[in-house]
């Protein structure tokens, strides 16, 4: 039976990809508490943008938001991630500009491998933020059977044409580097990663974040301290792996090449449903988010009221935050 609290590596072989090509791959993961003998106590998290499985740690532990007195939680990094198989870290026929594109549902895929190799075939929960909200909805439709219940934080089922245009601003911050050299870089294209960041900042957070000087209380002196720090976080990181995990984001869309498209999707889900946009998020937005959870049966609109903006709903940020996602997890866990 696995007990494990650490991070570990499955070996995908070759992974079929939805463009047709395939890739040489692995993936890393941790895991969290004690399976069951039924095994029907796992809650599984995918990774979010630049974010990897220490991501979710603020959450994760006896009484917390996954309590891990009661649950097995596999937390996955994504293809893409710098972690799992990724530009920055591929066999060379696939590394850097060569990494092909893995979608959403590649990412599902992949994990669906994982979890047959655990022994694990049905979840409780599926749940998380951002990027993690987008595969949770791929598992619900691509696996309607094995899915207990979703929460989506701070995601979407697709990514709409407004967070497309914001994802292209941000990356052509980054390609207009010339050190970046079309991806066949030497060096990391540092200015271009700072701009990159900077960009992101201001998406990342809302207006009234910033006018009610909310940044004071996660520490950050004034404005200005807030882009270089974001600059400064991006900076330090691989410009391939950005852009495959963009990639896979703008690919996102569980209607894609199924009957009926989207809306089928969604209409096909049987989970039990919450959907979390927090309410000043400006990409994945509550409107978007509002006609989702309409088109998902039975699912709740349960807005994340916040100031922060997109990053209201990423772990460890803010105690009052994290107290509402805990609500959520709690009625989804504990509900028939």
């Amino acid at each position: 039976m696995p007990h494990a609290e650490g991070m570990d590596t499955f070996d995908l072989g070759r992974l079929a990809l939805e463009s047709g090509a395939s890739l040489p791959g692995r993936l890393v993961y941790a895991t969290h508490g004690t399976l069951a003998p039924e095994r029907d106590n796992v809650v599984l998290v995918p990774s979010y943008y630049t974010g990897t499985h220490d991501s979710y740690l603020p959450w994760i532990g006896p009484g917390r938001v996954l309590d891990t007195d009661r649950w097995f939680v596999v937390v996955v990094d994504m293809l893409g991630n710098g972690l799992s198989t990724s530009p920055s870290n591929a066999d060379p026929e696939v590394r850097g500009p060569r990494f092909p594109l893995v979608t959403v549902r590649d990412q599902v895929r992949a994990q669906r491998l994982l979890l047959d190799h655990l022994g694990v075939r049905r979840l409780r929960l599926v749940m998380g933020w951002s990027m993690g909200a987008m595969q949770a909805y791929e598992w619900a439709v691509s696996h309607p059977g094995d899915v207990d219940a979703l929460l989506a934080i701070a995601g979407a089922a697709r990514c709409s044409p407004h967070n497309h245009v914001f994802l292209e601003g941000a990356r052509a911050a980054l390609r207009a580097d010339p050190a970046f050299a079309g991806g066949a870089y030497d060096v990391p294209p540092v200015a271009g990663l700072r701009a990159f960041g900077t960009v992101y900042a201001g998406w990342a957070y809302s207006r009234d974040f910033f006018h009610d000087r909310a940044y004071q209380a996660l520490g950050y002196a004034d404005v200005d301290a807030v882009l270089e720090d974001w600059a400064r976080d991006h900076e330090g990181r691989d410009a391939g792996d950005l852009l495959a995990m963009m990639d896979t984001w703008q690919s996102g869309d569980v209607g894609r090449g199924r009957p009926g498209g989207y809306e089928a999707a969604l209409g096909s889900i049987t989970a039990r449903s919450i959907v979390m946009p927090s309410t000043t998020d400006q990409y994945f937005t509550l409107a978007d988010s509002r006609i989702e959870a309409d088109l998902v049966p039975g699912a709740e609109l349960r807005p994340l009221v916040s100031d922060l903006g997109h990053v209201a709903g990423r772990p460890g940020v803010r105690e009052a935050e994290t107290a509402v996602v805990a609500g959520a997890v709690r009625d989804l866990l504990h509900r028939a």
